[in-house]
């Protein structure tokens, strides 16, 4: 502390932040996606974010389509997927981790352009790109690949 004049001026008092983690492994099986999903909305609804709001069905489609993307291009046989998701006070982060190491790797976000119109594929980080504050790729080292989407809470999370 400083001494001001007669007053003592003190540290600026800042509100506590609750950060909540919900960590869940699966199996890289294709249908390790839809669990994910439904997991990732039971989590919500216990942290206050009710099911059928905004916020919780683009979490839902974020997380769907990063663990279908993880399972699909980034699986190695016999290694798991992994998912966090993390409640900050404004956001909630989405992280999937993938087993695969080398190219190809996740196109940097902006980079995740529409695939030709009769292609079946290509088309899963189109909605993490639209639904997300941001998103990025990170490389956590062998053995893995993390993509972290940021979909923001305003407050709102009551309601549709």
């Amino acid at each position: 502390m400083r001494q001001i004049g007669r007053m003592t001026a003190q540290p600026a008092q800042q509100d506590p932040v609750t950060v909540r983690v919900f960590t869940q492994r699966f199996g890289s099986a294709r249908r390790g996606a839809r669990p994910a999903r439904h997991l990732a909305v039971r989590q919500l609804h216990a942290w206050g974010v009710p099911h059928g709001t905004d916020v919780s069905d683009a979490v839902a489609s974020v997380v769907g389509e990063l663990a279908a993307n993880a399972v699909t291009h980034g699986r190695v046989p016999g290694r798991d997927v992994e998912w966090a998701l993390t409640r900050l006070a404004d956001r909630l982060l989405v992280e999937v981790a993938d087993t695969r190491t080398g190219p190809p790797c996740p196109p940097d976000p902006g980079g995740a352009g529409a695939p030709p119109p009769l292609d079946g594929h290509g088309r899963g980080l189109l909605p993490v790109e639209a639904l997300a504050e941001r998103w990025e790729v990170v490389d956590r080292g062998p053995p893995a690949t993390t993509v972290r989407a940021e979909v923001r809470v305003d407050g709102g999370c009551e309601g549709h």
